[in-house]
Parts: structure tokens; sequence; C-alpha cells
């Protein structure tokens, strides 16, 4: 099943309540998300393995266009799909060219209005609802948010009663496929973005250079890439504060989700027009990934 929407719907927030886990960095910058993030969510009668994408927008660069056909590829043979929408946010013509795709993909579809919370009052969700029932016939029209768990019971229901028959694909304590040398450079680039200004988010990208496990120590050497002096000078900080205090951030969190002793060391290195170069694409997408984690 496919989660999908504009940017910043809530749809990575979304995926880690449903999962009950952090799988996908959440920021409030647009296009935080940029590769398909897989979560799975397992009871003891079922199991639904769900796929987080980048958010729907026009692709201006190769690197736009890598991360659309993500969502192509998330939209192709699903059993289900969320419609993810920002209840705060105005319709426009770009949420009805999303509706297209959903509604092109043949697939079954929900349409879940996020963040009903910071909606007062509650009665301007109607509107939206009703333009949404006349783009497409969505399966259910689910209010819900995502950041405090109003509406995901139902949101859950909804989703179960709509999965087909079939074997569980992963053990009972399985969350993701992604490595964790992912997660990690995830984890740097969140607090990278929440701790620099609008102009570096999109231009930021992070690479595992070493990764060195022992049985008391996870060593980690990470290179932060921006595309511009100027903005290798942002995410440094005075001093290089703000790198040290992203890296504490990181280390910290990674040691609770690692469940061991971390030790990360940050560089910055400005790789200009990274977002246009096919290898260093390559180099970012975690299924390369793979194999470096199990020593292939």
């Amino acid at each position: 099943m496919s989660i999908l929407g504009r940017p910043n719907a809530g749809k990575s927030t979304l995926l880690n309540a449903l999962v009950g886990a952090k799988l996908a960095i959440v920021s409030d910058r647009p296009q935080t998300t940029r590769t398909l993030v897989q979560g799975v969510w397992t009871t003891t009668s079922a199991q639904v393995v769900f796929l987080d994408t980048p958010g729907i927008h026009d692709a201006d660069t190769l690197y736009n266009r890598w991360m659309m056909e993500s969502v192509a590829e998330a939209l192709r043979d699903r059993d289900l799909l969320l419609l993810v929408i920002d209840s705060t946010r105005k319709v426009s013509p770009a949420d009805e060219r999303t509706v297209e795709l959903i509604r092109k993909s043949g697939a079954p579809a929900l349409a879940v209005f996020n963040k009903v919370d910071a909606v007062r009052p509650k009665s301007l969700l109607l509107p939206l609802i009703d333009q949404y029932r006349q783009w497409h016939s969505f399966e259910e029209y689910l209010p819900i948010s995502a950041l405090t768990g109003d509406g995901l019971g139902e949101l859950r229901e909804a989703i179960l009663k709509r999965m087909p028959e079939g074997p569980a694909w992963y053990p009972a304590d399985h969350l993701t496929d992604q490595p964790e040398r992912f997660l990690a450079a995830e984890i740097i680039r969140e607090k990278i973005l929440h701790l620099t200004r609008e102009e570096v988010p999109h231009s930021v990208a992070v690479t595992i250079d070493a990764w060195e496990d022992s049985p008391k120590l996870l060593r980690i050497l990470a290179t932060v890439h921006v595309e511009r002096p100027g903005q290798k000078a942002i995410v440094l900080g005075a001093q290089g504060a703000r790198l040290k205090e992203a890296g504490t951030a990181a280390r910290l969190e990674l040691e609770a989700v690692l469940g061991r002793k971390v030790y990360l060391e940050l560089f910055v290195k400005v790789s200009e027009k990274w977002r246009e170069n096919p290898r260093f694409l390559k180099e970012l997408d975690w299924r390369s990934m793979r194999g470096a984690d199990s020593g292939e």
C-alpha cells in the first residue's frame, strides 16, 4: 500500500504513526522525503506493508524527476492507496492533478484529510471533502491527525477491511527493509534541515563515508553535501557550532534507534549541481546500500 500526496501533507508523520516507530524523517520543509520508505505494521491477525513517497510536485531537475519516478513506482500494482491531504491548505490545480494520478492508477484509494487538529472550526472540512468527492470517487473520506492520533483507529479499520487475504511477507518484528546506513544518513539530514534556513534544505544531501561497527562502538563518518559555498557557511555556523549541534542531536538519536554507542563525525562539502549528477544520485539511493551493512 502506498501513501501519496502533495509536499508537506504529513505523509511521513502518518507512516511513523501507523507503524509505531520513526522510520521516515520529518520536517516542515517540502520534499523532505526523497525516496520510497517502507514501513510494516503487524498485528495478531494482519500485516500491512506501507510505502511512504516523495511529495508530488513538478520535476524541474534530474533529482526531482528521480523522485517522481519513485511516485510512479508506488502507484503501480498496489492493493490500496492513501492520498494524504493537508486540511489546512486551500485547494489548487496541483491538488487536482494529484487526484488525476490516483484516478489513472485504477487502484482503490482512501482520501485522508490530515492535520484536522489545526482546523477551526471543523465545519471548514466539509467544502474541502466535497471538492475531493467531485474529483474522484474515493473509497472513504477520513479526517485524521497523524500528529495527535485523532482518527487513526478509523483509518486502520478502513485499511484492514480492504486488504486481500494472504500470508505475512515479513516476521512480526520487521519494521523496514532499509539499511542502517540509510537511516543514519536520513537522521543526519533531518537535523540539518531543522537548523538551517530556507535556502539550504533542497540543496542538502548526506553520504556515509565510513561505517565501522564493533561490539562496543559504531563509528560513522558522514559528509553533508551542499551546492554553494554560502550554503556550506550556513550549515557550519559560526566556528562550526551549527554543524556540531546537528551532529550531537543526530548521534543521540542514532544511539537510541540503533541501541549502541555511536561516534559520529561530520564534514561539509560543496558538490556543485549534485542534483543533476546521475552518479551521485545513484549513491544516494538506499537500495545501493543494501549489501553494505552486511559486508556484501
